[in-house]
């Protein structure tokens, strides 16, 4: 029986830890990115639950953990850097803001893509078109030979451009807000925190610590208005810098860095989609069902997705059945994680003064140790449903 042949698109996160488990059951993997090689930019991310069991089994916890930030948790701070509350990290796979385990998107992604010994990569290329046929995928690359794969694994970002070649309907879930990224130099001001400002207009300012001597900032506002990802950016600068100006605290730090500074600036949003499918060609993390930043959830989705596919794809038999049994098992816990509490993300981004003295106020008690009790007895602030998932097993033919 010829070996199956999976193309996958997209080299993140999602991408190499479902070529990692394919080619431990026996199929020949191929990813393709359209960066020149890995990407080691990032900020700051969690690994939960579910998510936090996949990498045990790929025998990358204890790398990860050796990555860490060293985030110590989360503070809320006021315009003169002053803690109005802090809540420290979670002590479980599952608790806290900052979980137990915090780690850059790139240390995740360059320790993933290094597990998968036996994967081909083909940076620097895209897909451009797919022609799903009886007997496999013929895809045509923008700079290589036309191939031809038995399956296809759309494993690419919210904005996803191959997801539009099978399923050109796909719409993002808009959450009305925008986040901009970027590293900055680190300075006798920063600690090991993570520290959120919030500014009326609906703005916050948050700073994290990284392992690499410098420091992960973001600014993000409410926006109705769609499409400011597109702007030029000069333009994408400039906008910053003015929605900002006023804003206070560490932000005149962050504005100034942005012109010499590569920045990342996107629309926060979901994706909801009736299926993940189409023939030969399925999608997996973002692409398939982000739950946006604001979830806590898009890492551990994206890990447990890859190993969920995986695993039914070796399963052997037609294709359309491991799709149907892999979003029968991975739907339920997408539901859960997309379910954001009410009044998300508005409430953290309070456009009035009276908004912002509210929600001070309200970290001020649930940071208290009557706040922190009360919330234990609840189940804990900021703790995702990262662990409600039975994961599989699923033997594999291979142990490295």
């Amino acid at each position: 029986m010829p070996t199956p042949r999976v193309l996958i698109s997209g080299a993140s996160i999602a991408g190499p830890t479902t070529a990692h488990w394919l080619h431990r059951h026996g199929w020949a993997t191929t990813v393709v990115e359209r960066f020149d090689g890995p990407r080691g930019a990032g900020q700051n991310i969690d690994v939960r639950g579910a998510g936090r069991e996949v990498l045990r089994r790929m025998d990358l916890e204890d790398a990860v953990r050796g990555c860490s930030t060293g985030e110590q948790g989360l503070e809320f701070v006021d315009a003169a850097g002053r803690t109005l509350a802090a809540f420290p990290a979670g002590e479980s796979d599952t608790g806290g803001a900052t979980a137990e385990l915090e780690v850059l998107r790139g240390e995740l992604s360059r320790l993933v893509v290094e597990r998968t010994t036996g994967t081909e990569y083909l940076f620097g290329d895209r897909i451009v078109a797919l022609d799903d046929r009886a007997d496999g995928v013929e895809v045509t690359f923008e700079h290589g030979p036309t191939r031809t794969f038995d399956v296809v694994v759309i494993a690419e970002g919210l904005t996803s451009r191959t997801r539009d070649l099978i399923l050109p309907d796909a719409g993002i879930d808009h959450l009305g807000l925008y986040t901009a990224y970027l590293t900055i130099p680190r300075t006798a001001a920063d600690n090991d925190w993570w520290r959120w400002y919030t500014a009326p207009g609906g703005r916050t300012v948050n700073l994290r610590p990284d392992n690499l001597g410098t420091t992960r900032a973001s600014v993000s506002f409410l926006s109705d208005v769609r499409g400011l990802e597109d702007l030029d950016r000069p333009d994408q600068i400039r906008l910053l810098r003015r929605h900002f100006a006023d804003a206070g605290w560490e932000t005149p730090r962050v504005l100034a860095a942005l012109a010499d500074t590569a920045f990342y600036f996107d629309t926060v949003g979901q994706m909801r989609l009736p299926t993940w499918s189409s023939g030969r060609v399925v999608l997996v993390g973002d692409a398939a069902y982000c739950a946006s930043p604001v979830s806590g959830m898009s890492t551990s989705l994206a890990l447990v997705g890859a190993y969920v596919l995986a695993g039914e794809l070796a399963g052997g038999g037609d294709h359309r059945v491991a799709f149907a049994r892999y979003e029968a098992t991975m739907r339920p816990y997408v539901e859960q994680a997309q379910d954001l509490p009410p009044g998300t993300p508005r409430l953290a981004h309070p456009r009035s003064r009276a908004g912002v003295s509210a929600l001070r106020a309200a970290v001020r008690v649930a940071g208290s140790p009557v706040g922190k009790r009360v919330a234990g007895l609840a189940g804990g602030l900021f703790s995702p449903p990262a662990d409600r998932i039975e994961l599989p097993a699923y033997p594999t033919l291979r142990t490295v």
